[in-house]
């Protein structure tokens, strides 16, 4: 099996270690070709407006839209959570979206860097402990479609934004509004990689 890692800007490395903490093999995506044979693929934090502009001068943003389209698994944070909802508000007219998860989602909706935050995170379908949360110029997820299961919301406590989805996934593609690549805690990313295995299974 073979996980790819969008490899344009942000996380990549974080991501490849974490999948590598559980003994999956991930290929960085920086060019169309690279795309070939993958099994699933990881969308990283980063910028979510450079990440666009980088999508199109590479040539991946096509390949990346057509590999989803026909039911690629994604697993998307921060901007990669961007990067795969339906709709985007507060980003640039030009911004790409690939519509892999119905939800509206806003840019920087938790605030600037120094708004950045950290709490735990209940998450069910993982079990076990709060899940750690690294916000760093999070996307608040405003809705979703009625396709979309919220496996975790943000706590109370973290002031006017409680309460919002900030875990989710629409068949095989599961988004974070934070970067779980930057805490030691693998239960999300293993998570996705059972969903990889399991939408194998189910093409054969």
């Amino acid at each position: 099996m073979t996980i790819g890692v969008l490899a344009l800007q942000g996380d990549v490395r974080e991501h490849v270690a974490a999948l590598a903490d559980l003994g999956e093999a991930a290929r960085p995506v920086r060019t169309p070709g690279e795309l070939d044979g993958l099994d699933g693929v990881v969308l990283p934090g980063g910028e979510s407006t450079t990440l666009s502009m980088l999508l199109a001068s590479s040539g991946v943003g096509d390949e990346l839209a057509g590999a989803l389209a026909a039911g690629l698994p994604a697993f998307g944070t921060c901007a990669g959570l961007i990067l795969l909802a339906t709709d985007v508000l507060d980003g640039r007219p030009d911004q790409r979206s690939f519509g892999a998860i119905t939800m509206t989602v806003r840019r920087n909706g938790y605030g600037r860097q120094a708004e950045s935050f950290e709490c735990g995170l209940d998450v069910p379908a993982l079990g076990g402990e709060p899940v750690p949360a690294v916000f760093i110029r999070a996307p608040v997820v405003e809705a979703v479609g009625p396709d979309v299961e919220v496996l975790a919301t943000l706590p109370a406590g973290t002031g006017a934004a409680a309460g919002r989805p900030v875990v989710c996934r629409q068949g095989p593609v599961v988004v974070a509004a934070y970067h779980p690549e930057l805490t030691g805690d693998r239960r999300l990313h293993q998570l996705f990689v059972e969903l990889v295995k399991e939408h194998r299974e189910t093409r054969r």
